[in-house]
């Protein structure tokens, strides 16, 4: 069996920056476009699924809790690399950042009831890696092909 990277046609890898601001449908165009691209690689649909829903928590926290008190107008970069073997999207805000330490494990009896860090441990659970940089405003995910 041949891999779709080693046929004739095969999708040329694919680098793109987006900004995006904190509206439903420049969200929703911007997941939309970087999932398409996915597709084009021919990834299985638990990967596609996985990789949807890391990219949709990370622009949701960036939004959320990066950007919290600034104006909706400021845009987050949304960024990706998309190959054969694997991808890699990157969320950042221009927010002050934070220690990813500082988020409490939610699967910890006492924070079983709070909404906090579940989508930290979703983006871990389905990604290859998952690093904040130094400052603690820019989430690189990677995803590898099965």
């Amino acid at each position: 069996m041949t891999s779709p990277a080693s046929q004739p046609g095969a999708p040329v890898p694919v680098e793109a920056t987006f900004d995006v601001v904190n509206d439903p449908s420049s969200i929703d165009a911007v997941q939309n476009r970087i999932i398409e691209a996915i597709e084009r690689f021919e990834y299985p649909k638990a990967s596609v699924f996985a990789m949807r829903l890391s990219l949709h928590e990370a622009i949701a926290n960036a939004f959320r809790h990066g950007h919290a008190g600034l104006p909706a107008t400021m845009p987050i970069k949304v960024s990706c690399l998309i190959g054969q073997d694997k991808v890699v999207m990157a969320v950042e805000d221009q927010g002050p950042g934070f220690d990813p330490a500082s988020v409490p494990d939610p699967t910890l009896e006492e924070n079983l009831e709070r909404g906090s860090g579940r989508g930290l441990l979703l983006i871990k659970a389905y990604m290859a890696s998952a690093s904040y940089n130094a400052k603690g405003n820019r989430l690189e995910m990677v995803y590898r092909r099965p």
